[in-house]
């Protein structure tokens, strides 16, 4: 197990806050700040400093912090192995709502047909959740559809997917090509903050010197089932991966908006810790779910 001055380090990274830090592992304030002060004389370097009243990282800190954070990870993986059976393999990892909800369950249930004496445990969340469930370790990988700093990481492209305009197939966009300054008189339906969709959106806009702010209303819903069914009855328009949406279009309930000069194109990668130890078991359990992947839309198409 991390030593607990570790611990204590990590939390107030999370936290940026000795009082908050303090609450959060029942210790004492006084505590939190011995422990900081222990392994900043260990490793004869200061941690933290404060910019104004904000509490940051120095080099050092988050040099430690990224190195504490894969160690961290790497125990509670062991961990869960060692109490699980010898003959018994668990993967867990995770995935943002569309590769989850679209792209996964095939994939999965072709993993569960083939595979014997493995859990297989999925968590489904948005893009920032994930992976600070990944750096704590509770789970191994994730399939993750936003932005993320692949310097940070161990990536590997899952595959390419099409990030397209979306109304209902009676909507008057639906019957004619549509401008940029068309859009933003209508309503918007999109994911919250933090979502990879969220995320894509706002960077696709300001590649085309717009903003998500630009859009006359805005709704936040934190379901794509929601989202779309919103859309189907003419609500608003939206934005949405084409894997999400692709029942829908063949069955003619939604249509992709004809927008000039808009093509998208994203990725959908396979996120790991950088340099863990279980880095043999993440990249076979990538290629299965790839190989597997690639066989599905050779069938489908």
């Amino acid at each position: 197990m991390l030593d607990f001055r570790i611990e204590t380090f990590l939390t107030l990274c999370e936290e940026k806050s000795y009082t908050k830090t303090a609450q959060k592992l029942c210790i004492t304030q006084p505590a939190v700040s011995q422990h900081i002060r222990y392994l900043e004389q260990y490793y004869g370097n200061k941690l933290f400093d404060f910019k104004g009243k904000t509490l940051r990282l120095t080099p050092q800190g988050e040099q430690l912090q990224k190195h504490a954070l894969l160690s961290k990870a790497d125990w509670n993986k062991l961990t869960s192995k060692l109490k699980k059976e010898d003959s018994v393999n668990q993967i867990r990892f995770g995935a943002t709502l569309t590769i989850g909800e679209y792209v996964m369950p095939d994939i999965l249930s072709r993993l569960i047909e083939q595979t014997t004496n493995t859990f297989f445990t999925m968590l489904v969340d948005n893009t920032e959740t994930l992976l600070m469930k990944l750096q704590q370790g509770l789970i191994d990988s994730a399939f993750i559809e936003g932005q993320l700093d692949k310097n940070d990481y161990t990536t590997k492209l899952f595959t390419p997917a099409r990030f397209i305009p979306v109304c209902s197939s009676s909507h008057e966009f639906a019957k004619r090509s549509v401008s940029f300054d068309e859009i933003f008189s209508r309503r918007l339906i999109t994911r919250e903050v933090g979502s990879g969709t969220r995320g894509v959106l706002e960077q696709v806009l300001k590649e085309h010197n717009q903003k998500i702010q630009n859009f006359s209303h805005i709704v936040e819903i934190g379901n794509i089932n929601v989202i779309k069914n919103l859309v189907r009855k003419g609500l608003g328009i939206t934005f949405l991966y084409e894997n999400a949406v692709e029942a829908e279009i063949n069955q003619g309930s939604l249509q992709k908006i004809l927008l000039s000069d808009f093509e998208a194109v994203r990725e959908f990668n396979f996120v790991c810790m950088k340099d863990s130890q279980f880095m043999t078991e993440n990249l076979t359990f990538y290629d299965q779910c790839r190989n597997l992947y690639n066989s599905l839309n050779k069938i489908q198409s």
